[in-house]
């Protein structure tokens, strides 16, 4: 019986990896736009404009406190109603970008803000305008506090990224359900999922650890 299964498990190999380039495709282009929004919000907010700041901090909150599968069924479902017709593959990569944009903001924001106020004001009376004083003396030492927790953030976002298969996008987690209907064998078909996200994430899981680990060497009184 097993065997049987197996067989029909590797038959179907070539749909998972067609799932897994989906996936690996919206994660993809949801990361690019979800870091570059991430860090522009992360920097506004940062600038202390009363409005702005405002603003995006109702926006974080609102979708760090909300299901990102809510998110996506705004986004797919509601919309439309409001004029806004996207295919399931452009909605995921919209509802991932956003969703992904709000905890990279965050982020941004706490390394920004770990940076000694003092070097901003040395930066200030040195005659640096505000944007030369972020890209030259701000960002670059608070990046050293950003890129840990940016990657470990990357590989949630990855792992959230199976949400998107509900309204219809096949990527890998999708292919386990339709595999799953043929081979009545959850847990191996599963286990495949998981291995192929597993493939996907270990990279950049080795990526944060070895980020974290540079980190605390460099601080005073690191090993």
């Amino acid at each position: 019986m097993w065997l049987s299964y197996l067989e029909k498990l590797l038959q179907a190999f070539p749909f998972f990896l067609k799932g897994l380039w989906m996936t690996v495709a919206v994660s993809g282009l949801s990361l690019v736009g979800g870091t570059l929004l991430g860090f522009a919000a992360g920097i506004v907010r940062a600038s202390r404009v009363r409005i702005l700041g405002s603003i995006l901090f109702a926006y974080v909150d609102f979708m760090r406190g909300t299901p990102f599968l809510v998110q996506v069924f705004i986004i797919f479902f509601i919309l439309p109603e409001w004029g806004l017709h996207l295919s399931a593959f452009k909605a995921a990569v919209l509802s991932l970008t956003l969703y992904a944009a709000a905890y990279i903001c965050e982020i941004v924001y706490g390394g920004i803000a770990a940076v000694p106020s003092g070097q901003m004001e040395a930066a200030k009376a040195s005659g640096l305008t505000w944007v030369q004083r972020m890209r030259y003396v701000i960002l670059p030492q608070a990046m050293k506090t950003i890129l840990p927790p940016l990657v470990g953030q990357y590989v949630l976002l990855i792992k959230d990224s199976s949400v998107v298969s509900v309204i219809g996008v096949t990527d890998v987690t999708r292919v386990g359900w339709f595999t799953v209907q043929r081979i009545p064998e959850g847990l191996m078909v599963f286990g495949l999922v998981g291995l192929l996200y597993f493939a996907v994430c270990y990279p950049l899981i080795r990526l944060s650890n070895a980020l974290e680990k540079k980190m605390r060497a460099e601080e005073p009184g690191g090993l």
